[in-house]
Protein backbone atom coordinates (compact mmCIF):
# COMPACT_ATOMS: atom_id res chain seq x y z
CA UNK A 1 0.00 0.00 0.00
CA UNK A 2 2.74 2.38 0.80
CA UNK A 3 4.48 1.63 -2.60
CA UNK A 4 1.09 2.57 -4.43
CA UNK A 5 0.37 5.81 -2.22
CA UNK A 6 3.83 6.72 -3.26
CA UNK A 7 3.64 6.00 -7.13
CA UNK A 8 0.30 7.65 -7.35
CA UNK A 9 1.19 11.06 -7.29
CA UNK A 10 4.16 10.71 -10.00
CA UNK A 11 1.68 9.08 -12.55
CA UNK A 12 -0.54 11.68 -12.31
CA UNK A 13 1.93 14.68 -12.69
CA UNK A 14 3.23 12.52 -15.37
CA UNK A 15 0.71 12.55 -16.92
CA UNK A 16 -0.15 16.59 -16.64
CA UNK A 17 2.88 17.35 -17.91
CA UNK A 18 2.11 15.15 -21.22
CA UNK A 19 -0.80 17.64 -21.90
CA UNK A 20 1.80 20.69 -22.47
CA UNK A 21 2.77 21.79 -25.80
CA UNK A 22 5.83 20.84 -27.49
CA UNK A 23 8.33 23.62 -25.89
CA UNK A 24 6.58 24.23 -22.89
CA UNK A 25 6.57 23.76 -18.80
CA UNK A 26 3.82 24.48 -16.70
CA UNK A 27 3.57 24.01 -13.29
CA UNK A 28 1.59 25.42 -9.87
CA UNK A 29 3.77 27.15 -7.65
CA UNK A 30 1.73 28.19 -4.46
CA UNK A 31 -1.32 27.59 -6.66
CA UNK A 32 -0.32 29.99 -9.11
CA UNK A 33 -0.28 28.35 -13.04
CA UNK A 34 3.43 29.13 -14.07
CA UNK A 35 4.32 28.56 -17.95
CA UNK A 36 8.04 28.20 -18.72
CA UNK A 37 7.96 28.54 -22.63
CA UNK A 38 10.94 27.41 -24.68
CA UNK A 39 11.68 27.78 -29.19
CA UNK A 40 9.40 29.54 -31.28
CA UNK A 41 6.39 28.86 -29.76
CA UNK A 42 3.20 26.62 -30.98
CA UNK A 43 3.25 28.63 -34.48
CA UNK A 44 6.77 27.60 -35.02
CA UNK A 45 8.60 29.27 -37.84
CA UNK A 46 5.16 30.56 -39.42
CA UNK A 47 3.15 33.32 -37.66
CA UNK A 48 -0.68 32.98 -37.74
CA UNK A 49 -0.91 36.48 -37.52
CA UNK A 50 0.32 39.30 -40.00
CA UNK A 51 0.55 43.08 -39.23
CA UNK A 52 -0.66 45.30 -42.24
CA UNK A 53 1.52 49.00 -42.08
CA UNK A 54 -1.26 51.48 -41.76
CA UNK A 55 -0.33 55.54 -40.98
CA UNK A 56 2.25 57.56 -39.17
CA UNK A 57 1.94 59.89 -36.80
CA UNK A 58 5.04 62.25 -35.75
CA UNK A 59 8.44 62.69 -37.24
CA UNK A 60 11.31 64.27 -35.48
CA UNK A 61 11.95 66.09 -39.02
CA UNK A 62 8.94 67.71 -39.78
CA UNK A 63 8.18 71.32 -40.05
CA UNK A 64 4.69 71.24 -38.80
CA UNK A 65 4.16 71.90 -35.25
CA UNK A 66 1.17 69.59 -35.04
CA UNK A 67 3.15 66.31 -35.20
CA UNK A 68 6.18 67.69 -34.05
CA UNK A 69 6.29 65.86 -31.00
CA UNK A 70 9.13 65.24 -28.22
CA UNK A 71 9.29 62.01 -25.76
CA UNK A 72 5.35 61.12 -26.99
CA UNK A 73 4.22 58.88 -24.11
CA UNK A 74 0.88 57.18 -25.36
CA UNK A 75 -1.77 57.01 -27.69
CA UNK A 76 -5.54 57.10 -27.07
CA UNK A 77 -8.36 55.68 -29.52
CA UNK A 78 -11.56 57.39 -28.52
CA UNK A 79 -14.86 55.69 -29.48
CA UNK A 80 -15.22 57.46 -33.06
CA UNK A 81 -11.68 56.55 -34.18
CA UNK A 82 -10.38 59.86 -33.09
CA UNK A 83 -6.64 59.50 -31.93
CA UNK A 84 -5.05 60.97 -29.18
CA UNK A 85 -1.28 61.57 -28.65
CA UNK A 86 0.18 62.25 -25.21
CA UNK A 87 2.90 64.72 -26.14
CA UNK A 88 5.04 64.55 -23.13
CA UNK A 89 7.93 67.01 -23.53
CA UNK A 90 5.44 69.30 -25.46
CA UNK A 91 3.18 69.42 -22.31
CA UNK A 92 0.05 68.63 -24.69
CA UNK A 93 -2.75 65.92 -26.51
CA UNK A 94 -2.77 66.14 -29.72
CA UNK A 95 -6.07 65.33 -31.39
CA UNK A 96 -6.62 63.57 -34.81
CA UNK A 97 -9.02 62.24 -37.26
CA UNK A 98 -9.05 58.30 -37.69
CA UNK A 99 -7.18 59.12 -40.79
CA UNK A 100 -4.46 61.01 -38.82
CA UNK A 101 -6.00 64.71 -40.00
CA UNK A 102 -4.93 67.14 -37.01
CA UNK A 103 -8.26 68.48 -35.20
CA UNK A 104 -6.54 70.18 -31.72
CA UNK A 105 -4.69 70.61 -29.18
CA UNK A 106 -5.31 70.00 -25.34
CA UNK A 107 -3.57 71.50 -22.56
CA UNK A 108 -0.03 73.62 -22.14
CA UNK A 109 2.68 73.36 -19.82
CA UNK A 110 1.99 74.67 -15.84
CA UNK A 111 0.32 73.81 -13.03
CA UNK A 112 -2.99 75.11 -13.22
CA UNK A 113 -6.65 73.40 -14.35
CA UNK A 114 -5.80 71.72 -17.87
CA UNK A 115 -2.51 72.43 -17.83
CA UNK A 116 0.31 69.40 -17.33
CA UNK A 117 3.86 69.32 -16.74
CA UNK A 118 5.89 66.55 -18.60
CA UNK A 119 2.47 63.93 -18.36
CA UNK A 120 3.19 60.42 -17.98
CA UNK A 121 -0.11 58.55 -19.75
CA UNK A 122 -3.08 59.09 -21.37
CA UNK A 123 -6.69 57.12 -21.57
CA UNK A 124 -9.70 57.77 -22.82
CA UNK A 125 -13.29 56.49 -21.84
CA UNK A 126 -16.45 55.57 -23.58
CA UNK A 127 -18.30 59.19 -23.09
CA UNK A 128 -14.81 60.93 -24.42
CA UNK A 129 -13.57 62.23 -21.64
CA UNK A 130 -9.87 62.33 -21.10
CA UNK A 131 -7.83 60.99 -18.01
CA UNK A 132 -4.19 62.41 -17.51
CA UNK A 133 -1.53 61.19 -15.64
CA UNK A 134 0.22 64.06 -14.55
CA UNK A 135 3.06 62.87 -12.06
CA UNK A 136 4.87 65.97 -11.67
CA UNK A 137 2.07 67.99 -10.48
CA UNK A 138 1.09 64.71 -8.51
CA UNK A 139 -2.76 64.27 -9.65
CA UNK A 140 -4.85 62.95 -12.75
CA UNK A 141 -6.55 65.32 -14.51
CA UNK A 142 -10.12 64.61 -16.21
CA UNK A 143 -11.14 66.92 -19.20
CA UNK A 144 -14.04 66.55 -21.10
CA UNK A 145 -14.03 65.74 -24.63
CA UNK A 146 -13.66 69.08 -26.04
CA UNK A 147 -10.17 69.55 -23.78
CA UNK A 148 -11.87 71.90 -21.24
CA UNK A 149 -11.33 71.37 -17.61
CA UNK A 150 -13.60 68.91 -15.87
CA UNK A 151 -12.24 67.72 -12.57
CA UNK A 152 -8.66 66.97 -11.13
CA UNK A 153 -7.96 64.12 -8.74
CA UNK A 154 -5.24 65.13 -6.35
CA UNK A 155 -3.71 63.70 -3.12
CA UNK A 156 -1.51 61.49 -5.31
CA UNK A 157 2.11 62.57 -3.33
CA UNK A 158 4.20 59.83 -5.29
CA UNK A 159 2.33 60.40 -8.80
CA UNK A 160 1.41 57.55 -10.53
CA UNK A 161 2.89 56.53 -14.09
CA UNK A 162 0.75 53.84 -16.43
CA UNK A 163 -3.33 54.94 -15.76
CA UNK A 164 -5.80 52.59 -17.30
CA UNK A 165 -9.71 52.82 -16.98
CA UNK A 166 -11.41 49.93 -14.77
CA UNK A 167 -14.68 48.13 -14.40
CA UNK A 168 -17.22 50.30 -12.51
CA UNK A 169 -15.03 53.50 -12.92
CA UNK A 170 -12.18 52.36 -11.41
CA UNK A 171 -8.55 53.48 -12.02
CA UNK A 172 -5.71 51.31 -12.43
CA UNK A 173 -2.57 52.84 -12.25
CA UNK A 174 1.33 52.61 -12.01
CA UNK A 175 4.10 53.90 -10.03
CA UNK A 176 6.11 56.37 -12.32
CA UNK A 177 8.66 55.65 -14.43
CA UNK A 178 11.26 58.00 -13.17
CA UNK A 179 11.41 58.15 -9.85
CA UNK A 180 13.58 60.65 -7.12
CA UNK A 181 15.51 59.23 -4.07
CA UNK A 182 14.66 59.98 -0.76
CA UNK A 183 17.02 62.66 1.22
CA UNK A 184 18.68 61.13 4.30
CA UNK A 185 16.22 62.87 6.97
CA UNK A 186 13.33 61.23 4.71
CA UNK A 187 11.79 58.39 6.29
CA UNK A 188 11.44 55.85 3.91
CA UNK A 189 8.74 52.23 3.79
CA UNK A 190 9.16 49.96 5.56
CA UNK A 191 7.44 47.49 2.68
CA UNK A 192 8.33 47.65 -0.83
CA UNK A 193 5.28 49.27 -2.64
CA UNK A 194 2.38 46.92 -4.86
CA UNK A 195 3.47 47.38 -8.48
CA UNK A 196 -0.83 47.95 -9.26
CA UNK A 197 -2.95 50.53 -7.29
CA UNK A 198 -6.61 50.80 -7.88
CA UNK A 199 -8.64 53.87 -6.85
CA UNK A 200 -12.60 54.76 -7.38
CA UNK A 201 -13.44 57.41 -9.61
CA UNK A 202 -12.22 60.32 -6.54
CA UNK A 203 -8.89 58.79 -6.04
CA UNK A 204 -9.63 56.72 -2.79
CA UNK A 205 -7.26 53.71 -2.16
CA UNK A 206 -9.31 50.72 -3.31
CA UNK A 207 -6.95 47.64 -3.19
CA UNK A 208 -3.02 47.21 -4.25
CA UNK A 209 -1.50 43.92 -6.13
CA UNK A 210 1.32 43.03 -7.96
CA UNK A 211 4.51 41.88 -5.41
CA UNK A 212 7.95 43.02 -6.22
CA UNK A 213 10.76 41.37 -5.45
CA UNK A 214 13.31 42.61 -2.58
CA UNK A 215 16.46 42.85 -3.78
CA UNK A 216 17.58 44.22 -0.44
CA UNK A 217 19.51 47.18 -2.02
CA UNK A 218 17.50 51.08 -2.73
CA UNK A 219 18.28 51.09 -6.34
CA UNK A 220 17.70 47.41 -7.31
CA UNK A 221 14.11 47.51 -5.58
CA UNK A 222 13.07 50.41 -7.67
CA UNK A 223 14.88 49.54 -11.26
CA UNK A 224 14.66 46.10 -11.28
CA UNK A 225 11.12 46.24 -10.34
CA UNK A 226 10.15 48.04 -13.53
CA UNK A 227 7.01 47.15 -15.55
CA UNK A 228 5.12 47.71 -18.02
CA UNK A 229 0.97 47.62 -17.73
CA UNK A 230 -1.85 47.44 -19.79
CA UNK A 231 -5.56 46.15 -18.71
CA UNK A 232 -8.16 44.88 -20.95
CA UNK A 233 -11.54 44.97 -21.93
CA UNK A 234 -12.24 43.20 -18.93
CA UNK A 235 -10.71 44.44 -16.55
CA UNK A 236 -7.40 41.58 -16.39
CA UNK A 237 -4.17 43.57 -15.55
CA UNK A 238 -0.86 42.13 -17.40
CA UNK A 239 2.36 43.08 -15.98
CA UNK A 240 6.05 42.77 -18.29
CA UNK A 241 9.07 43.51 -16.43
CA UNK A 242 11.48 45.48 -18.60
CA UNK A 243 14.66 43.64 -16.40
CA UNK A 244 13.07 40.55 -15.05
CA UNK A 245 11.98 37.66 -17.35
CA UNK A 246 8.67 37.21 -16.33
CA UNK A 247 5.06 38.46 -17.30
CA UNK A 248 2.02 38.43 -15.54
CA UNK A 249 -1.15 38.08 -15.78
CA UNK A 250 -4.36 39.28 -13.20
CA UNK A 251 -7.86 39.29 -12.27
CA UNK A 252 -9.45 42.25 -11.67
CA UNK A 253 -9.48 41.40 -7.88
CA UNK A 254 -5.72 41.50 -8.17
CA UNK A 255 -5.64 37.35 -7.94
CA UNK A 256 -2.63 36.27 -10.28
CA UNK A 257 -3.90 34.32 -12.64
CA UNK A 258 -0.27 32.95 -14.18
CA UNK A 259 3.08 34.16 -15.03
CA UNK A 260 5.13 33.12 -17.60
CA UNK A 261 9.14 33.29 -18.94
CA UNK A 262 10.68 32.37 -22.11
CA UNK A 263 14.06 31.72 -23.43
CA UNK A 264 16.15 34.81 -23.70
CA UNK A 265 19.85 35.23 -26.13
CA UNK A 266 21.07 36.41 -22.91
CA UNK A 267 21.51 36.75 -19.29
CA UNK A 268 19.12 38.32 -16.94
CA UNK A 269 21.96 38.65 -14.34
CA UNK A 270 22.52 41.68 -12.43
CA UNK A 271 25.79 43.04 -13.71
CA UNK A 272 26.27 46.05 -11.38
CA UNK A 273 23.88 47.48 -8.19
CA UNK A 274 24.77 51.22 -8.77
CA UNK A 275 25.03 53.31 -6.02
CA UNK A 276 23.56 56.56 -4.50
CA UNK A 277 26.11 58.49 -2.37
CA UNK A 278 24.27 61.53 -0.15
CA UNK A 279 26.40 64.86 0.44
CA UNK A 280 24.03 66.94 2.86
CA UNK A 281 21.41 67.84 0.72
CA UNK A 282 22.98 66.73 -2.67
CA UNK A 283 22.28 63.28 -4.09
CA UNK A 284 24.11 61.72 -6.87
CA UNK A 285 23.29 58.65 -8.30
CA UNK A 286 24.88 55.70 -10.87
CA UNK A 287 22.48 53.42 -12.02
CA UNK A 288 22.25 49.59 -11.99
CA UNK A 289 23.65 48.11 -15.00
CA UNK A 290 20.52 45.53 -16.33
CA UNK A 291 19.95 44.10 -19.35
CA UNK A 292 16.50 44.75 -20.77
CA UNK A 293 14.19 41.94 -22.00
CA UNK A 294 10.93 43.87 -22.50
CA UNK A 295 9.79 47.15 -23.92
CA UNK A 296 6.08 47.50 -23.95
CA UNK A 297 2.97 44.91 -23.33
CA UNK A 298 -0.78 44.78 -24.88
CA UNK A 299 -3.68 42.76 -25.17
CA UNK A 300 -5.67 42.57 -28.28
CA UNK A 301 -9.63 41.42 -28.48
CA UNK A 302 -9.08 38.04 -28.77
CA UNK A 303 -7.01 37.97 -25.43
CA UNK A 304 -3.45 37.42 -26.91
CA UNK A 305 -1.09 38.92 -24.82
CA UNK A 306 1.65 41.06 -27.01
CA UNK A 307 5.04 41.65 -25.57
CA UNK A 308 7.57 43.80 -26.86
CA UNK A 309 11.05 41.58 -26.89
CA UNK A 310 14.65 42.33 -27.18
CA UNK A 311 16.11 40.18 -29.31
CA UNK A 312 19.70 41.70 -27.67
CA UNK A 313 21.05 44.17 -25.51
CA UNK A 314 21.29 47.81 -27.64
CA UNK A 315 24.82 48.20 -28.68
CA UNK A 316 26.47 51.81 -27.01
CA UNK A 317 26.05 53.76 -30.41
CA UNK A 318 22.39 52.34 -30.87
CA UNK A 319 21.80 53.94 -27.49
CA UNK A 320 19.25 56.79 -26.52
CA UNK A 321 17.97 58.17 -22.87
CA UNK A 322 16.96 60.99 -20.98
CA UNK A 323 19.11 63.48 -18.59
CA UNK A 324 16.95 64.80 -15.82
CA UNK A 325 18.01 68.14 -13.79
CA UNK A 326 15.85 68.99 -10.83
CA UNK A 327 16.52 72.21 -8.90
CA UNK A 328 14.43 72.41 -5.76
CA UNK A 329 13.65 76.58 -4.67
CA UNK A 330 13.27 77.33 -1.17
CA UNK A 331 9.66 76.73 -0.66
CA UNK A 332 9.78 73.43 -1.93
CA UNK A 333 9.10 73.58 -5.82
CA UNK A 334 10.14 71.42 -8.22
CA UNK A 335 11.78 72.73 -11.84
CA UNK A 336 12.22 69.50 -13.68
CA UNK A 337 14.08 69.34 -16.98
CA UNK A 338 14.15 66.67 -19.54
CA UNK A 339 16.54 66.08 -22.43
CA UNK A 340 17.47 63.66 -25.10
CA UNK A 341 20.68 62.13 -25.69
CA UNK A 342 22.55 59.53 -26.59
CA UNK A 343 24.47 58.14 -29.69
CA UNK A 344 21.67 56.78 -31.80
CA UNK A 345 19.89 59.54 -31.90
CA UNK A 346 19.70 59.51 -35.48
CA UNK A 347 19.07 55.79 -35.62
CA UNK A 348 15.48 54.36 -37.62
CA UNK A 349 16.34 50.85 -38.13
CA UNK A 350 17.82 47.63 -36.09
CA UNK A 351 17.78 44.18 -35.68
CA UNK A 352 17.16 44.39 -31.64
CA UNK A 353 13.07 44.20 -31.23
CA UNK A 354 10.63 41.39 -31.76
CA UNK A 355 6.72 40.88 -31.22
CA UNK A 356 5.80 37.78 -29.08
CA UNK A 357 2.77 36.93 -29.29
CA UNK A 358 1.36 34.39 -26.19
CA UNK A 359 -1.85 32.83 -25.38
CA UNK A 360 -4.78 33.85 -23.04
CA UNK A 361 -2.79 31.13 -20.47
CA UNK A 362 0.63 32.65 -21.00
CA UNK A 363 2.16 29.99 -23.67
CA UNK A 364 3.80 31.67 -26.11
CA UNK A 365 1.96 31.28 -29.59
CA UNK A 366 5.25 32.89 -31.93
CA UNK A 367 6.78 36.04 -32.20
CA UNK A 368 7.18 38.68 -35.21
CA UNK A 369 10.13 40.03 -36.61
CA UNK A 370 10.95 44.03 -36.29
CA UNK A 371 13.16 46.07 -38.01
CA UNK A 372 12.29 49.58 -35.86
CA UNK A 373 13.04 51.03 -32.27
CA UNK A 374 10.30 50.41 -30.03
CA UNK A 375 9.68 51.96 -26.68
CA UNK A 376 5.37 50.97 -26.31
CA UNK A 377 3.07 48.67 -27.97
CA UNK A 378 -0.97 50.07 -27.95
CA UNK A 379 -4.17 48.00 -29.18
CA UNK A 380 -7.40 49.06 -29.98
CA UNK A 381 -9.78 47.15 -31.25
CA UNK A 382 -7.49 45.50 -34.81
CA UNK A 383 -5.21 48.67 -34.38
CA UNK A 384 -1.78 47.77 -33.09
CA UNK A 385 0.49 50.91 -32.57
CA UNK A 386 4.11 51.04 -32.30
CA UNK A 387 5.94 53.92 -30.06
CA UNK A 388 9.62 55.43 -31.73
CA UNK A 389 9.85 57.78 -28.29
CA UNK A 390 13.25 59.20 -28.78
CA UNK A 391 14.06 58.69 -32.06
CA UNK A 392 11.86 58.91 -34.78
CA UNK A 393 8.86 60.68 -32.31
CA UNK A 394 6.05 58.63 -33.98
CA UNK A 395 3.76 56.39 -33.56
CA UNK A 396 3.44 53.81 -36.34
CA UNK A 397 -0.20 52.01 -37.01
CA UNK A 398 -0.60 48.54 -37.82
CA UNK A 399 -3.56 46.52 -38.50
CA UNK A 400 -3.84 42.91 -37.14
CA UNK A 401 -4.83 40.08 -39.88
CA UNK A 402 -5.43 36.80 -37.98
Amino acid sequence: MSRTRFLSPLVIFVALAALAPAGQKVETVDGVRVVHNSGPGAWGKAPQVALEPGLTLGDVDTADENLAFYMPSAIAVGAAGDLYVLDTGNHRIQKFGPDGKYLATYGRQGQGPGEFYYPAWLAVDAGGFLYVSDPNNQRIQVLTPDGKDHKTIKGLEQGVGALFLGKGGELLTGAPRMRFFAGPDEEKSAALPKLVNVRDADGKPVRQFGEPVDFDHELLNTSANDVIMTVDGGGQVYLAFTVQNRIEKYAPDGRLLWRADRELPYSMEIKDKGEIKRDGNSVSVRGPQLNRCAAGIAVDDKGRVWVVTMTRQLKREEQVGTAISMTQGAGGGRTIGYKVQGEGQELRTTDAYKLEVFGAEGALLGSLPLDIFVDGIFIHGDRLFLLDKYRGTQFREYRIKG
